[in-house]
């Protein structure tokens, strides 16, 4: 049906409106479009989540050594739990047993990470729980001597992106991308 509109020219009977199938085609591109798109998004997530963890645990431990030579004294950096992606606490170990105890003033507490990170770490005294320790000299230590020089690294895993926080006996911390040179990370240019 035809109608003249105020001007005397024809009209169609149809409105503005978009047809069904021109709306399933722009539904169809959306879709194609959001399926190439995905998992570069996910990588780009993953790449900042990791980032992000790995920016907290260094920041985590600078705070120890921080605390430490401002304290003059001994301070402790342990995982919550048994394990460093559950969380870190950063406190004044009095009684160098490693663990925060009700009369220990805690100083900074991190919450878990995401499930998908892993923390793996290698300190030269070995063993459990695992931690780290600054002495006044903001120098690396271990928990029962603060004259004991105790260095490492922390590895920290997100699906195939890692990263190693590595910790020397003078206390320093650098953190390494090992898909970027050797696996130690011990290259130079790290």
């Amino acid at each position: 049906m035809r109608r003249r509109d105020t001007s005397g020219r024809c009209q169609s009977g149809r409105s503005g409106g978009h047809t069904l199938i021109e709306l399933l085609i722009v539904l169809v591109l959306a879709g194609v479009l959001l399926g190439i798109a995905a998992p570069s998004f996910q990588q780009s997530l993953q790449r900042m989540r990791l980032q992000a963890a790995v920016n907290d645990l260094v920041a985590a431990i600078d705070l120890t050594r921080a605390q430490a030579i401002a304290r003059g004294g001994k301070v402790t950096m342990v995982p919550t739990g048994e394990l460093w992606h559950s969380g870190w606490l950063v406190f004044i170990d009095s009684n160098a047993n490693r663990h925060l105890d009700s009369d220990e003033t805690l100083l900074y507490q991190h919450a878990p990470l995401h499930e998908s990170i892993n923390i793996a770490d290698k300190f030269t005294s070995g063993g459990t729980p695992t931690y780290i320790a600054y002495n006044a000299a903001g120098r690396t230590c271990s928990a029962t001597s603060s004259l004991t020089a105790r260095w490492g690294t922390l590895s920290i895993k997100q699906g195939q992106q890692s990263r190693n926080v590595k910790i020397n006996m003078l206390g320093r911390v650098r953190v390494c991308d090992p898909a970027a040179g050797n696996a130690d990370c011990s290259g130079v240019a790290d």
